[in-house]
């Protein structure tokens, strides 16, 4: 995010916050000021940091609402596109919805806010002081807890997930409120930092003392900033002597995942009652439908909240509860503790059930005949490239109601994406990138050259974005090995691999051999990529999209410019390749490896979504399927640019259903490049005709 200050005299306009880091959101100025424990007092929220600086005018290259609020935080005034708003001379907060929180503290000042079609602009009536505060995400473990493999030592390091929450009110369901949990290592003993505080927020979670029981009421332990203690039978208490079940004739792991979302979402409804007091689409829809005090609720304690939303129906609210992004399938052996965090961070429902064994991945029937990526290469007698190692152990975790799905264990998951350790490790590790996005496509072999053709189309075409995106032909094992270790965000990668390498003009390399990696993230769309792919994330990459077996020519391709375009679009790995999977007969033999929630670019709306449009009788149907990302995640709202629509949303999934004219349809269209999909396939929003939708 880059805001944009209108000078006071002939100087070029300063471009004050220009960079977020990992740890610290950092502000630039000619003359900084550290204001940290002053903004304090003044914003409602924590800041980070804070400066002073005198202005005219901020203007913000992007579309945000922005909430100005008074001295006492009520909302004086809430500006959405094709809205302005001039405001008399007093003292206002303002808050914009960007995707880094920043706040911006006026004193008696008159202020005007304009939103347009691309611009935020907001102007004071003479050269005036302006506070502005920042706060990062707290994205990374502040702490290390250690733990044996028993389970009571596990439950205690989970206890500690909770005192990586920012606030213990419904407001904690903004995704910046919720920090990173401490990581967790398993050793000898139990050992907890005297740094970490625990809340008490009169919730606990009685567990059997087991480690799926403990992986699976993870996040709802965290959430909730509960206390786990040991128990025979699994149930949530209050310190109010309110008890809940949590083994019902749906199962302990189905009921922990309900019980999350519930609470979650009727959060979400309540803070509407809070800082944020908007318009919510999904609090008009069931508030005629539950016997809740919203306003009276807001002030209650945490664990009295959770008493009253328990006595809510599911039924009741179960079809406005945002689509979860994310269900996590673990194998309950005490080394996949160590990933725990890092799943609770993303808020992922888990489940631990064991699942089938199989002996390889399946190839379609139909596909059979049909000539594979591996065909057009002339190979030796050998056939290793056409089936996995023998030793080859496949799982296919059992497909939940989530947008998407990752398996944590030794095997090969089929339909799920592969976490690792290293790949979140190696997230946190890199430093975000101020610079040019760097993109390496290298085409291995002259006869794919339509894919060459098609992505070298896509990628780079972001005006907003800088992008430095360089295609290499038919590398030699040393040229690759020199791409592979260069820094970049994003590797393409055209071409032939085989389980022991990479296939280059004069033999093969394998990444094993490589002490360590430069490139961020990756596409394979060779045959038989897993091992190479997964060999990346474990010398230095965070994640990729591999294959599991032998593809064909033409739907790698489809798959290939499918994913170009997505990731261009700003969606993240592992729902990029969701959506792609449906090009293809064979799109079930690509998986992703490693963090599947990193992006490559920033989606230009701040929210990846993906269209539906159909035919009506007065106009069109649309609707909009959105996609959490890493920094705007579970609880992020979104207010699609529709002239007809008042009100906010929760992402993600798929939002109401909206009745548009055609003129209306082809401005929203073209606002930005995404998705499409219409009777007729999947297509571009920026080249779609109302024709080719009829």
């Amino acid at each position: 995010m880059t805001l944009t200050f209108e000078p006071l005299d002939d100087r070029p306009g300063l471009a004050v916050i220009d960079q977020i880091e990992r740890q610290r959101y950092r502000i630039h100025t000619p003359t900084p000021i550290a204001l940290r424990e002053a903004a304090a007092d003044v914003f409602q929220y924590p800041v980070g940091d804070a400066v002073r600086i005198r202005t005219r005018a901020i203007e913000l290259p992007t579309v945000v609402m922005v909430y100005v609020r008074d001295d006492d935080g009520a909302i004086a005034a809430e500006v959405a596109q094709f809205e302005s708003e001039t405001l008399p001379a007093d003292d206002y907060v303002l808050d914009p919805l960007t995707q880094i929180k920043t706040y911006m503290r006026v004193e008696d000042a008159e202020v005007e806010v304009s939103v347009d079609s691309d611009r935020t602009r907001i102007e004071f009536d003479a050269p005036t002081d302006l506070l502005i505060g920042a706060r990062s995400q707290h994205d990374r473990p502040a702490a290390t807890v250690t733990t044996t493999e028993q389970p009571a030592d596990v439950m205690a390091a989970v206890e500690t997930f909770g005192s990586a929450l920012k606030a213990h009110d419904p407001e904690r369901s903004y995704p910046t409120l919720r920090g990173h949990p401490p990581a967790l290592e398993i050793g000898d003993t139990l050992d907890i930092p005297a740094d970490i505080d625990s809340p008490d927020t009169g919730v606990t979670l009685e567990l059997p003392p087991d480690l799926a029981s403990v992986f699976v009421a993870a996040p709802l332990s965290y959430y909730l900033g509960a206390s786990l203690v040991p128990a025979s039978e699994p149930r949530l208490t209050t310190d109010t002597g309110f008890t809940y079940s949590l083994d019902t004739a749906r199962g302990f792991e189905s009921e922990v995942g309900r019980t999350l979302k519930r609470l979650f979402f009727l959060d979400c409804v309540t803070r509407t009652e809070g800082f944020h007091q908007i318009d919510l689409h999904e609090r008009a829809a069931i508030e005629p439908y539950v016997d809740l005090d919203f306003q009276s609720l807001y002030q209650q304690p945490l664990a009295e909240q959770v008493v009253s939303y328990l006595q809510v129906p599911y039924d009741v609210i179960e079809d406005h509860i945002p689509k979860w992004r994310l269900t996590t399938h673990i194998d309950p052996v005490p080394a996949n503790a160590e990933q725990l965090p890092y799943v609770v961070d993303d808020l992922a429902i888990v489940r631990t059930h064991q699942q089938q064994r199989l002996n390889q991945a399946s190839v379609p029937a139909e596909a059979e005949a049909e000539f594979t990526r591996d065909d057009v290469i002339t190979r030796a007698a050998s056939s290793d490239t056409a089936t996995a190692p023998p030793d080859t152990d496949y799982v296919e975790p059992q497909a939940h109601d989530s947008l998407e799905q990752a398996w944590i264990g030794d095997s090969i998951p089929i339909g799920a994406s592969k976490l690792t350790k290293a790949a979140f490790e190696h997230r946190l590790d890199r430093d975000t990138n101020a610079e040019d996005i760097t993109i390496r496509v290298v085409q291995n072999d002259a006869r794919m050259d339509e894919e060459r053709q098609l992505v070298d189309e896509v990628y780079g075409t972001r005006d907003d974005l800088p992008f430095d995106v360089t295609v290499h032909d038919d590398l030699t094992t040393a040229e690759l090995r020199t791409v592979l270790t260069t820094d970049a965000e994003f590797f393409h990668y055209i071409g032939h691999t085989e389980h022991d390498g990479f296939v280059c003009r004069d033999g093969k390399l394998d990444v094993t051999t490589i002490d360590s990696i430069g490139i961020d993230t990756f596409l394979l769309n060779a045959c038989n990529s897993y091992n190479q792919g997964l060999a990346l994330v474990e010398k230095g990459a965070i994640a990729g999209i591999v294959t599991l077996n032998e593809v064909l020519n033409d739907g790698a391709v489809r798959i290939g410019e499918t994913v170009a375009r997505l990731l261009n679009c700003g969606f993240p790995l592992r729902a990029a390749l969701t959506i792609a999977r449906g090009e293809s007969i064979l799109g079930g033999q690509y998986i992703v490896v490693g963090d599947g929630g990193v992006t490559v670019t920033q989606p230009e709306s701040g929210t990846p979504n993906m269209l539906k449009v159909e035919p009506g009788n007065n106009g069109y149907t649309l609707k909009m399927i959105t996609y959490t990302t890493d920094n705007r995640g579970l609880g992020s709202l979104i207010i699609p640019h529709i002239k007809s629509i008042d009100k906010h949303y929760l992402i993600s999934g798929s939002l109401s259903e909206f009745n548009i004219s055609e003129s209306e349809l082809l401005r929203f269209l073209n606002m930005e490049e995404v998705p499409v999909r219409t009777k007729n396939g999947l297509h571009w929003s920026t080249s779609l005709s109302p024709e080719s939708i009829r």
